[in-house]
């Protein structure tokens, strides 16, 4: 047999001799491993549940694409209607239905209340897929035929509330009166109709028209769905969509298919549960110290079993894989406990979200979510596991039998060092890459990096500055102050472990605070207090004239509008571009598009020169800075626009800084006056009057809907209302996020509190013996908790205060402050936990029988 063979051999045998060893050995049950087991098993949930919930979500969107986009492909145009050669040649790919949506007001005959509707009209087809739901439970003409020349209309449960009205009473759209018939329980294809900021209101086209709500530039979504021949493949849908663009090329449609019903909500998903993935992350990495603490803990019990197997010939590495099995196995069975907790959370996402999103009730395995989460966690435990397991490899038997643990080691072979930094890499190239913005993730995956780095350089100053202060009087504060500076101390554990997960709380909190202290305070300040919408331009004067009467005080602008879609950037069409995520929004769908001769009161130019107030040259165009920058744009590039039809391209003569978050009237695009001449629009108004009360603004509003019924009237506070409750809402599912990150650094806490029993004991005896009572050992460990707690809810509101003023200034472009109150709640928490949590760790270690630890000494 060659050396080779020889050698093959003889591993092969040690391998399966340490399986056996580490079994045998782990027959006494995983004491001293349940912290461990915690920390991995919350890490690994939070991702697999995360994920899991995502891909339920977007699996029922997939496989629910037919009903939820209400067909199998539908073609959308913003502001016309499809002629007669487009509605041909969709009439004969299949059956076809028309919905128009659009925004309004209805109001109450008598002229006392309004509100806002998101107005769809419908055919006699609708719906091709799946069915409208009402009650009472009604057919199409039952619902919405004409009685007395009275349409009928069947609205949200919220419209009732709004008008105080009930089924059968009358309400006012636009020109005509309709009767409430039906409360619309289910909608089939409302969640491919985008988010609505108001209640639905649903009739039919006969009563549209007879409403009169459709005026020139008004702002109207025409979709036409087509149920296509049972058996269409997906190919067969891409080819018609290709044919539908190829055929009509100025068309300037927006196509969706069946595989794609709702991609907007899609992405969002995507994008928020990979942030939350990040955050679950960070919890996993927190609980990464617990697990390093925990193995530091249990082979430092080992200490003997380890002498006897070397004293016995057993070469380090033995000892090394047979601990090594024992800690993947525990691993296996913490990630295990992890992934049944991530595999029930789409349940309990079904509940939750029942109402609002697609997510089946059923028990679905996502394997590709459980296996992501399951790599993590792996990944993170041989990550931390590796440095002790290594430092233990090269502890001579003699050492061990002198009772000297791990701490007074230097660092493992290079070998481990370097396999615990390839597990580091591998992790934070897994979160990068499969990020959807991956700069945010390495900026994330960064910052926790960087505050491991501080965190250790933290708790090393706060060791030399209790090492070098000054001697105390107090004998408590003395042994406090030694405590947190002798060989062994508990302060680099203390202050990773609390560090990180307080320190992404702030965060998390001061960037929610910062949200609705600028939504619910500064924003309302800022913004006008109503837009006005589909303004006619036969109407603008008379319009204007009647604000300027109920609203004396108050500032109205007003701009002409019309809708386009981006379609080209220097002749290349957008789709074949490569976008960054945080400028996709530009290009998804129709924008707001103006033009002016004077350069807008509220921009300011970047870069480029404004166009003369006379100019008759070739289009221009000035594009907002940011986006543009975003877009990869340049002056003197040229942008492709299609509006009603038709395209338009002009070339970009400057960039301008938009204020977004003041609400008031900016556009991504402002054309010079020549570009749109003798196009048809509409105008959008907004009224500012920051002394106005409500009952002046109700005032304003009865007037306006009384006197121009097809304009349609916006109150900025019911849209920061709504705002503020969804924003609300994400903070709820972040904060969540953040409370596993806060328990995984409870639980490393307490795991390392529970690794330092054994030298909190020894110290506890022998300061008894010298005569301490327990009330001073008592008063030692919580001075000593205390200044841990407070160093590491300084570092916390410092490092989470900067994180949060780069993210609220530099991504989100909001005004960022510092709140006082997510200071104190910081510094409170921090004390508690490591306070209370610190006495109940060393409370049973204080009433230790002295005998037996003498003996041992």
């Amino acid at each position: 047999m060659t050396g080779a063979a020889t050698n093959a051999h003889s591993n092969g045998v040690n391998l399966k001799l340490a399986w056996r060893l580490a079994l045998r050995e782990m027959r006494g049950g995983l004491s001293g491993f349940y912290i461990f087991l915690a920390c991995i098993a919350l890490g690994t949930a939070a991702i697999a549940g995360v994920n899991s919930v995502s891909r339920s979500i977007t699996t029922a969107i997939t496989e629910e694409g037919q009903v939820i986009l209400g067909a199998d492909i539908r073609f959308e145009l913003q502001n016309r209607a499809a002629g007669e050669e487009e509605l041909s040649f969709l009439d004969d790919r299949g059956e076809m239905t028309q919905t128009v949506g659009l925004r309004s007001m209805a109001r109450l005959p008598d002229g006392s209340d309004q509100t806002l509707v998101e107005a769809k009209a419908v055919d006699a087809r609708y719906p091709l897929y799946g069915s409208l739901e009402t009650s009472p439970s009604l057919g199409f003409d039952a619902l919405f035929s004409a009685e007395d020349d009275v349409y009928g209309v069947a609205v949200a449960p919220l419209l009732l509330d709004r008008l105080g009205v009930e089924i059968g009473d009358r309400v006012l759209l636009g020109n005509a009166e309709f009767e409430i018939r039906a409360v619309i329980d289910s909608e089939p294809d409302a969640l491919s109709d985008g988010f609505g900021f108001a209640p639905r209101l649903m009739f039919s086209s006969d009563g549209l028209a007879a409403a009169g709500l459709i005026q020139v530039g008004s702002l109207v979504e025409y979709a036409y769905k087509l149920k296509l021949p049972p058996g269409t493949s997906d190919a067969a849908i891409r080819q018609l969509r290709t044919a539908a663009e190829s055929e009509f090329p100025a068309a300037g449609w927006s196509v969706r298919s069946r595989s794609n019903a709702a991609p907007a909500l899609s992405a969002n998903i995507v994008r928020f549960s990979q942030f939350l993935t990040l955050v679950g992350l960070t919890a996993l990495i927190v609980g990464g110290v617990g697990v390093a603490n925990a193995v530091r803990a249990y082979l430092d019990s080992k200490r003997g079993v380890i002498a006897t197997f070397k004293c016995l010939g057993a070469s380090g590495s033995f000892v090394f894989s047979v601990y090594l099995i024992q800690i993947m196995i525990i691993t296996t069975i913490g990630i295990a406990f992890g992934l049944v907790l991530g595999a029930l959370m789409p349940i309990l996402a079904s509940i939750a979200l029942a109402e609002v999103l697609p997510v089946s009730s059923e028990l679905a395995l996502y394997p590709g979510a459980l296996a992501f989460a399951a790599v993590f966690g792996y990944l993170t435990a041989l990550a931390f596991a590796l440095l002790p397991l290594g430092r233990s490899r090269d502890v001579p038997a003699t050492a061990l039998f002198r009772e000297q643990g791990f701490d007074a080691m230097a660092l493992p072979r290079t070998r481990y060092l370097l396999g615990a930094a390839v597990m580091v890499a591998v992790l934070a190239a897994m979160a990068i890459f499969t990020s959807y913005d991956r700069f945010i993730a390495s900026v994330f995956i960064g910052s926790i990096a960087f505050a491991f780095v501080i965190l250790r350089l933290v708790s090393t100053l706060i060791e030399y500055l209790a090492r070098r202060a000054p001697a105390v009087n107090s004998t408590p504060l003395r042994l406090a102050i030694g405590n947190i500076h002798r060989p062994g101390s508990l302060t680099p554990s203390v202050v990773l472990s609390l560090g990180l997960g307080l320190a992404l709380l702030v965060t998390l909190a001061l960037i929610d605070g910062n949200l609705r202290r600028e939504i619910s305070g500064s924003l309302p300040e800022r913004a006008p207090n109503f837009f006005f919408v589909d303004v006619q331009s036969s109407e603008i004067d008379a319009f204007t004239d009647l604000i300027r009467e109920k609203s004396p005080d108050g500032k109205i602008v007003s701009v002409p509008m019309l809708r386009g879609r981006i379609t080209e950037f220097n002749g290349v069409d957008v789709r074949e571009i490569e976008v960054p995520p945080s400028g996709q929004w530009v290009l998804r769908g129709d924008r707001g598009v103006t033009y002016t001769k004077n350069q807008p009161e509220n921009s300011i130019l970047t870069e480029g020169e404004w166009w003369p107030s006379d100019y008759t040259g070739e289009p221009l165009v000035s594009f907002s800075d940011e986006e543009a920058r975003e877009l990869g744009l340049k002056l003197g590039d040229l942008v492709t626009v299609n509006v009603l039809g038709r395209d338009v391209t002009a070339r970009i003569a400057s960039f301008r800084e938009v204020e977004w978050e003041s609400l008031s009237i900016n556009f991504v695009m402002v054309f010079s006056p020549n570009t749109f001449a003798g196009a048809p629009h509409a105008w959008l108004s907004t009224l500012a009057d920051p002394d106005a009360d409500p009952a002046a603004e109700g005032e304003v509003l009865r007037a306006v809907t009384n006197a121009f019924p097809t304009v349609t009237s916006v109150r900025v506070k019911d849209a920061i209302d709504l705002v503020n409750r969804i924003v609300g809402q994400l903070a709820t599912a972040i904060r969540a996020a953040a409370a596993v990150a806060l328990v995984a650094s409870v639980l490393v806490l307490a795991g390392a509190l529970a690794a330092g029993n054994r030298a909190r004991a020894h110290d506890a005896v022998v300061l008894k013996t010298l005569g301490a009572t327990r009330r001073t050992l008592i008063r030692a460990f919580s001075y000593e908790y205390l200044i841990l707690g407070f160093a590491t809810a300084i570092f916390a509101l410092f490092a989470g205060g900067v994180a949060a003023w780069f993210v609220v200034s530099r991504i989100m472009t909001l005004p960022s402050h510092f709140l006082p109150d997510i200071a104190v709640i910081t510094v409170v928490a921090a004390l508690i936990f490591t306070v209370g949590i610190g006495l109940a760790g060393t409370w049973r270690v204080l009433g230790q029988k002295a005998a037996p630890i003498l003996r041992n000494l």
